[in-house]
């Protein structure tokens, strides 16, 4: 409805423009004809054309074309003068224009606008019959219609007596002069500006001075108007008129054809602006919906120099993911030196792709929704790399890939202000805390429950807190059916992170931004823990089907760097050890996490932007697990195998709780156009329990990613378009404890968003 009152109201535009033109040319294009004896006529300027009689209406007598089922009578201003028309109504509310060829029209005097008073012409045509009063059409003003004196009156209203004196300007507002009053209601509305309006009527009465000289060279013979009668019979209207009649007696052709073009302009130029096509052929939740999406395309090249320890670095996450390892050492056991570990000797190359689409939804009354796919060659939370043609997982020969639900959430916002907002989100979404890679890798997603806030205390001050609770592992229903006591299951290992963030940004000048945060992350539940004693008959009759009452405190997911303890705690029993056992009996291990995790975090950042689109900016984290307790990992772990069983340096624990990372970086802080760029460089050094590994950053380290790394990270970026740029990494990184390891990684990206 709204869109069709602003249809209406440009068509009333052009009518306007039209009415304008037309009562120009009318009053120049014959000579000026006296109105009829009962009415004395003070023409404002020009003459009066026969042609612009008005048809007859239901209640008014227009000299101009006019809206059939308006009420009242008008004409426009005349330009530049304040002399007022005016005009005796005829005897009957109701009379049409009639031309009579029976009287010659007599001459029009040469008026002075500049005049206070205005000529009146006394003479007037002799009438054989009763004829309609016609009232004579000023040329328009080249003020703005608010400030234009009203005309003509309404059908009801009492006579005006004739008078040679010039009358005073009229207010404003209101008007009895529809044309002026659309003029008015189109400023008002916001359609056209009073300097629209005023070239309008300027343009309009050029156009029409040349209508007027196109006309006067064409016309030979002036018909005579007829002038109304007292007490003559008024005309019958014609049947096809009803009240949403529009009548024209002539337009120019220039005028006409500018009229349409401005019309189809404007017309064509809102539909486009307001969707007027999407919003007929499209459901209103179309337009709800914001969808964005990212490629990256990258070539990764891993490289081991000389020196590394080949088969010296366990893969916990592979023997935690799979079947438990058979580590019976005590008895002989010939699998025992075949668990898995990492290559840190054969360079690789991998061509990797990540692809994302997602999109939001605006629910109405601040909430909003979200969900996101991805791809990825596994389910790990901290990549969505699919490495193309992939020997391990999914891919190879030319086989189609997985996508995965990446995110998905609902989300409630009041506020949504730079300096004040508070917004509660529940599923699973983006890193809501302000960090560095160390500690939460780029790509992550959390699940569970945030509240975020911030508020403006002081010019440049915004203080924020985020807080909230998020579901790491559940406990399967099923736990522990496949022990010895068949059905009875155990009891949950359920994991959960509780975290809060509290900081500000301060604006400290106009050069410089800070923004800094401090933050607890407390990891529940997440250590391994020893399980209740199992007796090595157990393997013998249930193999790798049994379940220890502690497996699920093993993490289902890891990198490489944090700190291991063996979780069963077998009972060896001598009859089954050779001799007298022909062949050893498995002692199937799974290993957790030797350290609990309560993490502190500082982090800040430093921008300088004096010479803006080109920043520097300085980030830091630093970060300390508070609940690292040495001498308790040394004598963890099942009484078979105790202690770390990794990360040593010589027989002795080496192991660590402290990291801290610092990046330099210079450019553009986003790239949004053609050669926009930045760099950076970064050192990070990271302990080997300072932070979750299945966490933090999945790129500083190659495949062997995680913590118990230090080392560099040089980065460049190079804005190809506002949607797509090329990137590179290089980075190196040796490992702190443990086996010596070294590896350097080169990134070469290609990205595309949309």
């Amino acid at each position: 409805m709204h869109r069709k009152k602003h249809i209406f109201l440009r068509l009333l535009a052009a009518l306007v423009y039209s009415f304008v033109a037309l009562s120009a040319w009318a009053d120049d294009a014959v000579p000026t004809m006296a109105s009829a004896p009962a009415a004395t006529s003070t023409p404002a300027s020009g003459a009066t054309n026969p042609a612009a009689l008005a048809l007859a209406s239901d209640t008014t007598s227009l000299a101009a074309p006019t809206l059939a089922s308006d009420t009242t009578s008008s004409a426009a201003p005349a330009p530049a003068s304040n002399a007022t028309s005016t005009v005796a109504p005829a005897p009957d509310a109701t009379s049409a224009a009639a031309p009579d060829t029976t009287a010659d029209p007599a001459p029009a005097p040469a008026l002075d606008t500049t005049s206070a008073t205005a000529p009146v012409l006394m003479s007037s045509p002799s009438l054989s019959t009763s004829t309609p009063s016609i009232r004579p059409v000023p040329m328009p003003d080249t003020t703005l219609a608010a400030n234009a004196p009203a005309v003509g009156s309404e059908a009801t209203s009492p006579a005006m007596p004739p008078s040679t004196e010039a009358a005073p300007s009229a207010p404003a507002t209101p008007s009895q002069n529809v044309t002026i009053n659309l003029i008015n209601l189109m400023v008002k509305r916001g359609l056209i500006t009073k300097d629209d309006a005023s070239d309008l009527i300027k343009q309009a009465e050029q156009e029409a001075a040349t209508a007027r000289a196109q006309a006067a060279s064409a016309q030979t013979a002036v018909v005579a108007p007829q002038v109304a009668v007292p007490g003559a019979p008024t005309p019958a209207v014609p049947a096809d008129t009803d009240d949403n009649t529009v009548s024209v007696a002539y337009v120019p052709d220039v005028v006409r054809n500018q009229i349409r073009d401005e019309v189809k302009a404007d017309v064509m130029k809102q539909a486009h602006d307001e969707h007027w096509a999407g919003a007929d052929t499209m459901p209103d939740w179309v337009h709800r919906f914001h969808v964005t999406g990212d490629i990256r395309l990258r070539y990764e090249g891993d490289f081991f120099p000389t020196g590394n320890s080949p088969g010296s670095i366990v893969n916990f996450n592979a023997v935690n993911t799979g079947a438990p390892f058979d580590a019976n050492i005590a008895q002989g056991s010939l699998k025992s030196g075949f668990i898995p570990t990492y290559n840190v000797d054969q360079d690789r190359n991998r061509f990797r792709l990540r692809a994302r689409i997602g999109a939001g939804i605006d629910l109405g009354e601040n909430f909003s929704a979200g969900m996101r796919i991805g791809t990825g060659s596994d389910d790990s939370p901290v990549t969505e790399n699919q490495t193309l043609g992939s020997a391990s997982g999914q891919g190879g020969n030319f086989s189609k890939y997985q996508v995965w639900l990446d995110r998905g959430f609902i989300k409630y916002e009041l506020g949504d202000k730079p300096e004040e907002d508070f917004v509660v989100t529940m599923g699973r979404f983006d890193n809501p805390f302000f960090s560095t890679s160390m500690i939460w890798a780029d790509d992550i997603g959390f699940d569970g429950f945030m509240a975020k806030g911030k508020y403006q205390v002081a010019d440049g001050v915004t203080p924020f807190l985020t807080a909230g609770a998020s579901p790491i592992f559940n406990t399967d229903l099923n736990f522990g059916t496949n022990s010895s006591e068949a059905g009875n299951g155990y009891q949950s290992e359920d994991k959960w992170l509780f975290a809060v963030q509290g900081g500000t940004t301060w604006v400290i000048n106009k050069d410089f931004t800070f923004k800094g945060a401090a933050a607890f992350y407390d990891f529940e539940n997440i250590q391994g823990q020893v399980s209740s004693p199992i007796s090595q008959d157990e393997f013998a009759q249930l193999g790798t089907n049994f379940n220890g009452d502690t497996d699920d405190s093993r993490p289902s997911f890891a990198q490489h760097g944090n700190t291991y303890i063996a979780l069963r705690n077998v009972q060896l029993d001598s009859a089954l050890a050779v001799p007298p056992a022909s062949t050893p009996t498995p002692v199937y291990e799974y290993y957790g996490l030797a350290s609990k995790f309560q993490e502190v975090a500082l982090t800040g950042q430093l921008d300088f932007n004096r010479f803006d689109p080109f920043h520097i900016w300085l980030v830091g984290e630093f970060v300390d697990n508070v609940a690292f307790d040495r001498n308790a990992i040394e004598n963890e772990g099942a009484p078979i195998y105790p202690g770390p069983q990794n990360n040593e340096n010589g027989g002795s624990y080496a192991g660590g709780n402290i990291g801290y990372d610092v990046r330099l970086n210079l450019g553009a802080p986003s790239l949004e156009k053609l050669w926009d760029w930045n760099v950076n460089l970064t050192y990070r050094y990271l302990q080997s329990d300072a932070t979750v590994d299945a966490f933090n950053d999945s790129d500083f380290g190659g495949y062997l990613a995680g913590t118990n790394l230090k080392g560099y990270i040089l980065g460049a970026n190079l804005g190809l378009s506002s949607r797509i740029w090329a990137g590179l990494r290089l980075m190196d990184a040796d490992s702190i404890a443990g086996p010596p390891l070294k590896v350097d990684t080169i990134q070469v990206d290609l990205n595309a968003k949309f």
